[in-house]
């Protein structure tokens, strides 16, 4: 084997490529993701210390009052013990995980990939990234749908950084949000965001804050001290999706 080979693999020249492709880059929280990882060998032998598949997020994160960009990683999985692949030999890894149910949904700039990385010792490790598509499950898309029968539009959706007292398994939450275009709230309210926190496949806890409208001078003081702002917590369940656009009505409004 020529020292060259090895010194070329070790920087990356002529090493091992990796490659994953899914059964479906469509999925729904709580689904399977299924797929196969196909690792091709390179000029030299090498030995692999592991695969790893990770599902990442890009959230906004705020620092000293400038807001930039960051990317967090959902969940990390292994998928074999150390092997050894040999000059263009070729190995086929299948693997299936379970799609986190609290995982953000593919709406609004919100983005979800799936990385995929060789470990390899002394060599730059080959990696692949591949896009997932994430849609809301049934009960989250009642939800939404429930909120278009009072009027409201969905204006924009995003990853952010979380309050430490939203703060979960992650450090972002997904914030929808609403602005009233019909309806009773119209007028009423200046937009309603809503934060998901699912607590199963069939339950799901909704964080939402109120915006009122702001009416004559006591009404922009409030504005001015975000005195407008309430907070509103709110279970559904499955249950409840027959009656969801009354049960959502009144809980808002109880705060305009």
């Amino acid at each position: 084997m020529s020292i060259f080979n090895k010194v070329f693999a070790s920087i990356g020249i002529g090493s091992a490529q990796v490659d994953t492709r899914l059964e479906s880059d469509t999925v729904v929280p709580g689904e399977e993701v299924r797929g196969i990882v196909h690792v091709k060998g390179g000029r030299t032998e090498q030995k692999v210390d592991e695969i790893y598949l990770s599902l990442h997020t890009t959230y906004i994160k705020e620092s000293d009052d400038k807001k930039y960009t960051a990317t967090a990683t959902i969940d990390r999985f292994r998928l074999n013990d150390p092997f050894t692949i040999q000059p263009s030999e070729t190995k086929e890894i299948p693997f299936s995980f379970i799609l986190p149910i609290d995982v953000p949904v593919s709406i609004g700039r919100t983005k979800i990939w799936v990385a995929t990385g060789l470990d390899i010792k002394n060599a730059v490790d080959p990696s692949d990234k591949d896009p997932l598509k994430v849609l809301p499950n049934s009960l989250m898309d009642s939800v939404f749908s429930a909120a278009e029968d009072l009027g409201f539009r969905l204006r924009n959706a995003d990853c952010e950084q979380a309050p430490h007292r939203l703060r979960r398994n992650y450090p972002f939450v997904q914030e929808f949000e609403f602005v009233p275009i019909s309806g009773s709230f119209r007028g009423k309210l200046d937009e309603l965001e809503m934060v998901f926190f699912p607590v199963s496949e069939n339950e799901v806890e909704i964080f939402m804050q109120v915006d009122r409208k702001a009416r004559g001078l006591g009404g922009f003081l409030a504005e001015a001290f975000e005195m407008d702002e309430s907070n509103v917590v709110l279970t559904v369940t499955r249950n409840d999706v027959p009656n969801l656009s009354q049960k959502l009505h009144a809980a808002i409004s109880r705060y305009c």
